[in-house]
Parts: C-alpha cells; structure tokens; sequence
C-alpha cells in the first residue's frame, strides 16, 4: 500500500511533466487532428479499393519536400526545411490529379499509375535533395515521421489542411459515399463524378501532407487505412465505420506518441505497429464481439417492446 502511494504522486507527476512541456503540446495536438482526419479519408479510399493510393501519393510527397528544400537554399531562408511541407502538398495534389488523369483517360492500369508513382516519387525526391546540397539523412524525418519537432506553424498549417479535410469528408459525406458505393449509380443520379473523383484525390493528397509529419511517407497510407479495417470489422455501416475510425486513429496517435515519449522508439513506426496488433486482437475476438452485440440489440429491442406493449396495456386500462 505505501508502495502505491508512492507510485501515485509519481505517475501524476509524470503526466503533467507530459503534458505541460511545449513541444509535447504540439505533438499531441498534431496527433489528434490527424488521427481524426486521416481515417475521415480512409473510408473513401477502402470504399473505392484505393488502399494504396496514399502510398502512392506519399511517395510524390517526398519529391515535394526535397523540392521545398531545394527552393528554401535558394532564397537562403533561415531554415533548409521552412517551404519542405508546403512543397510537400503541392506535390501530392499534382501527382493525385496526374494519377486521376492516368486513371481515367489513359490506357494505364491504376496500379502501374500507382507504381510509377512509388518510384518517380522516391527517385526525384532523392535525386532533389542531392541538387539542393542535403544527404538522404536529411529525409528521414519525413521517411519516417518525425512528430516530436513540429513547431507552431506546423501546428496551424495541420490544423487549417485539417479542418479541410473534416469539411469535406463529412459536409460531402452522401455524394461521395454514392460515388464510391456505386460510380454509375452516382452518375446516373446527376452527380458531378468527374469533379468528386478529383476531389477525393486532392483531399487525400492533402491528408498525406497533413499526416506525414506523425508518421512519415512511407507509413501514411497504414493511418488512413488500419483504422477503417479495424472498424469494418465490427460495424454494419458506412456511417459507424468512419466515426469509429476516426475515435480509433485518435486513440492510436495519442498511445504511439505517449508510448515514444517514455521509450527510444520512433512515434510513426510505434503508432502503425500498435495499430496492427488492434487490428489482429480485434479480427480474433469479431466473433465474440459480434454476438455481444447482438446480445445487447435484442436486448434493447426486447425493452422497447415491452415497454410499448405496457404503454398500450396501460392506455386500454385507461379507456
């Protein structure tokens, strides 16, 4: 017991040494805007079986950081990396449009689009950095993600891509979920299919650029999708699956970053791990989950039965 009361004081302690030091700040906001925009995105992206696309366009990211370095030397700004994330979303919008563009009109398959992608990404993104004076050391934080020295401006810029992100992904929530549940059903209803498809693949674009600091290029695409698998497991609709992503991609930011604050472990590599392993705990106990679910449904639907049948027992009585 006195062991306990020791322990206490000292775990209090070290959850408010957590949360009152700034760049702890910083990252747990950071970590909750994208673990609640990053999976609003996913949902479509699983919808349409393009899993993959965030890979893709993570990929063209890191040309646009090495490209927002290379223009950063030469206006001899103070820091290498200030325009590194700008760069990075301008990059990732063009190469979305191009792979829509590809996808569409072209008589390229959408996965050599994606892999052409992968690779032209990687390459130029290398290749940048090198014309800009930096070594491929230089990209790692972007690579891998690199939460823990994000400074204010990287906090308003994540906060304005996404409140973007929650706008569209849940203002536009019905044309899209027509869109990508049936596309000739959408375009039989009127709707602007072209326009959509673009901006599905601009505003994953966006979210890439908006994750890629939690958990870096070449893991963004597993916190956009991991969490809608893990909620498709459970849920019966499009609706429940996009919530429940979102509350878990959250979840899963916040565990990733306070596991990397008291362990030497990267924050992007822990968050995607721990994310697996939810998803395998999660896909062993479905069944068990399932049936504790319709357990309490008709349990719920038996109540209301009873209770109308008693209403309308009790309104006889009364007549």
């Amino acid at each position: 017991p006195q062991d306990r009361s020791i322990r206490e004081p000292r775990m209090l302690d070290t959850l408010l040494t957590l949360f009152s030091t700034p760049f702890m700040q910083r990252s747990l906001i950071v970590a909750v805007l994208v673990g609640v925009s990053a999976p609003i995105m996913g949902t479509y992206l699983v919808q349409r079986r393009l899993a993959l696309l965030g890979d893709g366009i993570g990929h063209v990211a890191l040309t646009g950081v090495a490209l927002g370095w290379l223009v950063g030397n030469a206006m001899n700004l103070t820091s290498s990396d200030a325009l590194a994330v700008p760069g990075a979303v301008v990059a990732s919008v063009v190469g979305a449009v191009l792979i829509e563009i590809v996808r569409e009109r072209g008589r390229t398959s959408g996965d050599v689009a994606l892999s052409l992608l992968f690779y032209g990404g990687i390459a130029g993104g290398v290749l940048l950095i090198g014309i800009a004076g930096g070594t491929t050391a230089n990209l790692n934080g972007y690579l891998f993600g690199s939460i823990a020295s994000v400074s204010w401006a990287d906090v308003l810029l994540t906060a304005l891509l996404a409140a973007l992100i929650l706008g569209v992904g849940l203002g536009l929530r019905p044309a899209l979920f027509s869109l990508c549940h049936d596309i000739e059903f959408a375009r039989a209803s009127g709707l602007p299919v072209r326009m959509l498809t673009t901006l599905i693949a601009i505003v994953s674009a966006l979210t890439v650029s908006t994750a890629m600091r939690v958990v870096g290029v070449l893991l963004v695409s597993a916190i956009m999708i991991v969490p809608v698998a893990i909620a498709q497991l459970v849920t019966a609709s499009f609706r429940s699956t996009m919530a429940l992503a979102a509350a878990m991609g959250t979840l899963l930011c916040l565990a990733g970053l306070v596991v990397s604050y008291f362990y030497p472990v990267s924050s992007g590599a822990t968050i995607v791990v721990l994310a697996i392993l939810l998803y395998a705990i999660v896909a062993f106990a479905r069944p068990c989950i399932l049936t504790l679910k319709d357990r309490c449904r008709r349990k719920n639907g038996g109540t209301k039965e009873h209770q109308t049948e008693g209403s309308s027992t009790a309104e006889s009585a009364h007549l």
